[in-house]
């Protein structure tokens, strides 16, 4: 149970104890730690438990893994005191954070539990940004663009030596790999909340890492890691290793700079890309070619080591389901596999941390050939991960409270059989993106947000709320959902549920395609790999009319959310007099004194598959007596529907619908010259908009109503125009003016949100 039986039988004795709650304090013996770990996963989630300790007399109250809440129950320092909610750090009194969006706003959380100041950092881009309201201070640093300011080390660290800062904090992407920077700030006296800049350097370069690793003994992946990187011999090493291949930038992550190769005719033109785009990400052309493996799994182990050579791993992380190379889901533990394998996998990591004299948080990436069941050692990434939530989920720890502890000269508080796996965890990674057009980036204002309700098993990690912009100068991500369940088919059912509850209007976003995702039978079997998208790709990937041979038609489901839509619509603005009256000048009711009130809406379907044209939606609206709104539609008949709006931020109603009882939301905005309305009702969501002005008018007069022009194009969207999928700027262009083309020939080369699109 990782404590003796002493402890196991000290902790389990909380659950008959019935006594009131104390505050939770601190355990101070590793005998207690590992008797509060060994009876979580028994204790039920969410509720308070009491927790007798025996050598004091004093009753603890424990709330079971609240995601990095618990790792108040662990001692990191000798001299703390009974009593103390959480020891604060030691020297370390202000940090400042170099970056921005939801680690920094992960970062300040933590850091203020810890009673350490921050200072935050931001850009032009990011003047009313989230993480520079939460930061005790906040600092402008210069233009949107990232290289001049989130990647300006030098403007950084003056800044963090302006305001006093004792540390820095990277987060991850930007300077948090950067051995340049981690090297300025110790020779500046500024603490590195990270791994030494030797180790960064050794792991951040993938070849100088292979050849590590193997002399480590960690198995790695055949092929060329060399610094000669003429094109023709690159061609000839991968002609060596045999089709295919990958193409992999040797400086970072994320899928950039990362081409897969099938043919040698293929090969150079993927080369010239990957290079461009790793230039453009990394400020490092260089590149290695390794042997693709068909059917991989990504697997990774998250590690920790101090200053004073402890070294542990916190078990693994599956991340092989991926679009572009880039993660989308994760989940903790990995499933499908045997504690032999764990056991393995997670020495391999920690083997290969010690290899490089690593401390701090990291995370060592293995590929896993399905077929063979052997693993391979891929790259190591020297920071905290986008996805860690998961491994805090169901480890009960705080990972970046680690990392200040360790950068604060602390040891680490857990050995390796202190480490517990306790339920499942998942992470879906919310993004701001065209799913249908190829999961391309986009760009807009979040006209509504409204995320699940956060809970001991809920997590929502994000540093926009509503009316923020997601910019074209960032990575496209609006939030991170994280849930815990006491097994894998709990956790997955908490995952759907609460996609389903994720509400976001005014910009395309990937939640449908996550929830379909996460509902197919495959991933619940969990029978993922890295081509897990691809293999499912017609059950995963709604299809456009351009791809459709039939006429398109309207889904029930859709004809019956207009008709609500446009109820709820009529209701929600209606107004109500201060006094509580109600008044025929004020009221939407549609009054009148002789007849009842009808008229015509017209509503535009607007499909989650892209660029498909809008399908049109009449309905025949009548306000009857009473507030009563009779809706009518040829695919729908007649439905009667009542309600009212909920308390809270008006978006909510409860409509009454046929004798049902229906609860919805609503959001309406207009952007541009189209207004639109999306409603959430039950597992759907369905998306509507109004192209022109329609103008309440009686039955008879919209009759005569012309539809000519409801669907006008732009000017730009004329015949022979070419449309870019995505804004962002042109970093190649392939076809001259005057240059003859044909159909699927390359134009030009987009770059945005650090990925390149080639347009065609």
């Amino acid at each position: 149970m990782g404590g003796s039986g002493n402890a196991y039988r000290w902790a389990l004795a909380a659950l008959g104890n019935q006594t009131r709650p104390a505050p939770l304090r601190l355990l101070k013996s590793t005998q207690q730690r590992a008797g509060i770990c060994s009876i979580l996963p028994l204790l039920r989630r969410g509720e308070d438990h009491n927790i007798l300790d025996a050598t004091s007399n004093k009753t603890l109250s424990v709330l079971p893994l609240i995601g990095y809440r618990l790792s108040s129950t662990h001692n990191f320092s000798s001299s703390s005191t009974q009593g103390e909610e959480i020891p604060k750090a030691k020297y370390i009194k202000k940090i400042l954070i170099a970056n921005r969006g939801e680690i920094a706003c992960r970062v300040i959380k933590t850091a203020k539990k810890l009673g350490v100041r921050t200072v935050a950092v931001y850009s032009e881009g990011d003047r009313h940004a989230k993480h520079v309201t939460m930061a005790d201070e906040a600092v402008f640093i210069g233009p949107a663009l990232a290289s001049a300011s989130y990647l300006d080390g030098s403007k950084i660290l003056a800044t963090a030596l302006a305001t006093g800062a004792d540390a820095i904090h990277p987060g991850y992407g930007f300077l948090s790999e950067s051995s340049k920077f981690a090297e300025l700030c110790k020779q500046k006296g500024v603490i590195f909340i990270g791994p030494p800049a030797d180790a960064i350097r050794a792991m951040g370069d993938k070849s100088v890492a292979k050849s590590l690793m193997s002399a480590a003994g960690v198995p790695v992946v055949p092929g060329y890691h060399g610094e000669d990187q003429n094109p023709e011999l690159l061609q000839a090493e991968a002609n060596r290793i045999s089709y295919p291949v990958l193409i992999k930038a040797t400086q970072g992550g994320g899928g950039k700079g990362m081409r897969i190769v099938h043919n040698e005719a293929d090969f150079l033109e993927s080369l010239a890309s990957a290079q461009r785009e790793s230039q453009a990400a990394f400020g490092d052309s260089r590149v290695l070619i390794e042997k693709y493996i068909s059917r991989p799994r990504h697997i990774e182990v998250q590690i920790f080591a101090d200053k004073h050579g402890n070294a542990v791993h916190l078990n693994e992380r599956d991340c092989s389901v991926q679009r572009r190379h880039q993660k989308i889901i994760e989940e903790a533990p990995a499933p499908n596999i045997t504690p032999e394998f764990r056991q393995r996998i997670g020495q391999a990591a920690v083997d290969a941390a010690k290899a490089v004299g690593y401390v701090s948080a990291g995370t060592v990436e293995f590929i896993v050939d399905t077929i063979s069941g052997d693993f391979y050692f891929m790259e190591m990434n020297t920071r905290l991960q986008v996805e860690h939530p998961v491994t805090e989920m169901v480890t009960g720890q705080d990972l970046v409270e680690w990392q200040i502890r360790v950068a604060d000269g602390e040891a680490l508080p857990l050995q390796q059989s202190e480490v517990k796996l306790m339920g499942h965890s998942f992470e879906a990674r919310i993004y701001a993106e065209n799913v249908p057009k190829g999961f391309l980036p986009a760009a807009g204002r979040l006209q509504h947000y409204s995320p699940p309700s956060a809970s001991p098993t809920v997590r929502v990690e994000t540093g926009v709320g509503e009316g923020d912009n997601v910019s074209v100068f960032y990575d496209p991500m609006i939030a991170k959902l994280v849930v815990w369940g006491r097994d894998r088919s709990a956790a997955l059912t908490k995952l759907i549920d609460s996609l389903t509850k994720f509400q976001i209007a005014g910009l395309p976003t990937n939640i449908g395609f996550l929830k379909t995702l996460a509902s197919h039978h495959a991933f619940a079997a969990g029978d993922v790999d890295t081509h897990f998208i691809d293999r499912f790709k017609t059950d995963l990937l709604p299809v456009t009319q351009s791809d459709s041979i039939h006429e398109p038609s309207l889904p029930k489901a859709t004809q019956y959310g207009a008709a609500l839509a446009a109820a709820a619509s009529v209701i929600k603005s209606r107004q109500e007099r201060p006094d509580g009256l109600n008044s025929i000048w004020s009221s939407g009711s549609g009054f009148r004194l002789n007849h009842l009130y009808t008229r015509m809406l017209h509503l535009d379907w607007r499909p989650e598959s892209g660029d498909s044209t809008p399908l049109p939606v009449n309905l025949k609206l009548t306000y009857e007596k009473l507030g009563n709104i009779l809706v009518e539609g040829d695919k729908v008949g007649k439905i009667a529907v009542t309600g009212k709006q909920l308390p809270g931020d008006g978006s909510n109603l409860r409509l009454n619908v046929e004798e049902k009882s229906v609860p919805v939301s609503l959001a309406q905005f207009s952007q541009g010259n189209t207004s639109h309305i999306h409603l959430w009702e039950g597992d759907h969501h369905h998306h509507f908009s109004v192209p022109v002005p329609v103008h309440d008018t009686d039955e008879s007069q919209e009759h005569k109503k012309s539809s000519h022009g409801r669907h006008e194009r732009h000017p730009a969207q004329g015949p022979g125009a070419v449309i870019a999928p995505m804004a962002g700027r042109v970093v190649k262009i392939f076809a001259a003016n005057g240059t003859r083309v044909k159909k699927g020939d390359s134009i030009l080369v987009l770059e945005a949100m650090k990925m390149e699109v080639p347009v065609a």
